[in-house]
């Protein structure tokens, strides 16, 4: 018959083969989770998982506690190397010791941490991100956005209590150019696992408000460990094919995200975002006032040589009309007088040809005809030319200078 154990008998002596075969630190990889961010001063619990690469099923775990005594220095050198905290999702490399105690049971507890493996899984996610976008073709499409010369209304995307959005808005209100900016805020979560879906929520309701020209995301101060909840696909892609230019202010100066990959532009702080600004509005009104200095110096110019074409056609004017009235004149004169002599021309032609057409008229007179000793037959009042259409009986009548002479036709006879 099998010996019966108590519960506390049966993890002794789990609890003395684990110390006698695991007396060794080993390293594990995995991934943190259920983390508890003690206070300072205080020890650290969390839960490491392993997960299916295919299912995302957890496949193993395993309590982890990290005692104070090491904690705050393996948290303050992991954030200093890596740039992150020790927080739910985070894949780690951990140096351990194999603990079992009878009442709180199996545990790992932490020794140290290897901050190179974080970094790697970090650029390695960072990376895939990336290449996926490329290979949808979407990584540069925000970027190929025009950005509008006059960036007026502009929407502002962080968190409402954040200091970076304090500051964003100061440096856009005391601009040195007096230049005046319609700042929306549109809230968002900017730190913790709800970041990408809080963003992409805020870019939706910014497309069902009036137009705006610019899109600022924005975040400053805080850990820039919280900055890999920024490393979506889900957001990147979004913000990669929004309609409006994105601009991101997101974290500090050594810290880079995916949503710097595919922002139109991108700058280190909420401070930077807000220089950029001002600094594209001061480029444009440079050139609005390069523009206006030329088109007044050219319309100067302009007026000028025209006052001085007016003076000088002034003082010419005069001159030309007295001399075009003087050939005018002259022209006249000169008509006056051909008109004059070709009158004179055509009334001497006209009259010798009158006399030629009198003296003409007067040698066909009849009566000339007369003295001449011709003599004119009429028959029946008609002109007789020739012995046609005369006829025996008729009357001639033929007229000489002296009187007239009647006769009747007895015969006609032709030569």
């Amino acid at each position: 018959m099998n010996e019966v154990l108590t519960l506390f008998e049966l993890n002794s002596l789990v609890h003395e083969v684990i110390e006698d075969n695991f007396d060794e630190q080993y390293w594990v990889v995995g991934e943190l989770s259920d983390v508890s961010t003690p206070a300072y001063g205080g020890h650290f619990y969390g839960e490491l998982v392993q997960k299916d690469e295919e299912s995302d099923r957890i496949v193993a775990r395993a309590r982890i506690t990290c005692w104070a005594r090491n904690y705050n220095m393996i948290r303050l050198r992991f954030q200093k190397e890596a740039g992150e905290t020790l927080r739910k999702g985070l894949q780690v490399k951990l140096l351990v010791e194999v603990n079992f105690h009878e009442q709180y049971g199996y545990s790992l507890n932490v020794v140290d941490i290897d901050s190179t493996f974080t970094l790697g899984d970090l650029a390695k996610r960072r990376r895939e991100i990336l290449q996926q976008l490329e290979k949808d073709g979407i990584l540069h499409d925000n970027q190929s956005l025009p950005l509008p010369r006059l960036l007026k209304r502009i929407a502002v995307i962080s968190s409402a209590t954040a200091a970076g959005y304090g500051d964003f808005c100061h440096q856009l209100e005391e601009n040195e150019f007096g230049f005046h900016f319609d700042v929306r805020l549109f809230p968002a979560v900017m730190q913790g696992e709800q970041v990408p879906e809080s963003i992409i929520a805020a870019l939706q309701e910014i497309l069902s408000e009036p137009p705006f020209d610019l899109v600022v995301i924005i975040r400053g101060g805080g850990a820039s460990s919280d900055l890999s909840d920024f490393d979506s696909y889900e957001l990147a892609a979004c913000i990669a094919l929004y309609p409006l230019p994105v601009l991101t202010g997101i974290g500090h100066e050594r810290d880079e995200t995916v949503l710097d990959y595919v922002a139109h532009t991108k700058v280190k702080t909420p401070t930077a975002a807000a220089a950029f600004i001002i600094e594209h509005q001061g480029q444009e009104a440079a050139l609005l006032d390069e523009l206006y200095q030329r088109i007044t110096h050219s319309a100067r110019e302009r007026i000028l040589r025209e006052k001085q074409r007016y003076e000088h056609q002034k003082a010419v004017l005069p001159l030309l009309f007295a001399g075009f009235y003087q050939k005018q004149q002259n022209k006249l004169v000169l008509l006056r007088q051909r008109f004059s002599a070709s009158s004179r021309q055509l009334l001497e032609r006209e009259k010798h040809r009158f006399e030629l057409m009198k003296q003409r008229m007067e040698s066909l007179d009849p009566k000339l005809l007369l003295k001449r000793g011709y003599t004119i037959t009429t028959c029946g009042g008609k002109l007789v030319r020739s012995i046609e259409g005369l006829a025996e009986g008729e009357v001639l009548t033929t007229q000489t200078e002296k009187g007239e002479i009647y006769s009747k036709v007895v015969l006609c006879k032709k030569n």
